[in-house]
């Protein structure tokens, strides 16, 4: 607030903000969405990888009951019944790798990202019959 003398001599009260003070403002806040937006953007696609690696533990867990019924690793992901979440299939394409005439049975499931979307960048996750998941550096 300041006070000002007016034309009569009178004291008038002008309130309110300077261009210059609204212009800091919006810098500052310019600079905190600049530097917190790739932020933001890293931690959704850490969280699409974090729901698609579940998928893949799911389908990792159900490949060996179905080794233990069948005495085989099933060759794809409809016939293990697994729904892929919309929020998973929307940015990878799952799918289940076992070959049949593998001796002892194997299998390799994996995630890859569909280009054109926001986990294009993405790496493609993998686990396979022994457990060992791929790349062990995002797991």
């Amino acid at each position: 607030m300041s006070i000002s003398t007016g034309t009569a001599g009178a004291r008038t009260i002008s309130r309110g903000f300077t261009l210059v003070e609204l212009m800091i403002v919006v810098l500052i806040v310019a600079i905190l969405a600049a530097i917190a937006y790739p932020s933001y953007e890293y931690a959704v696609v850490k969280g699409r990888r974090s729901d698609a690696e579940s998928v893949l533990m799911d389908i990792a867990q159900r490949q060996q009951q179905y080794l233990l019924d069948a005495r085989a690793y099933a060759p794809d992901v409809a016939t293990l019944n697994v729904t892929i979440p919309a929020g998973v299939s929307a940015f990878y394409t799952v799918s289940i790798s076992a070959p049949a005439s593998a001796v002892p049975p194997t299998f390799v499931a994996s995630a890859v990202p569909i280009p054109g979307t926001a986990q294009a960048s993405d790496v493609t996750l993998s686990i396979d019959n022994t457990g060992a998941k791929s790349p062990s550096s995002v797991w």
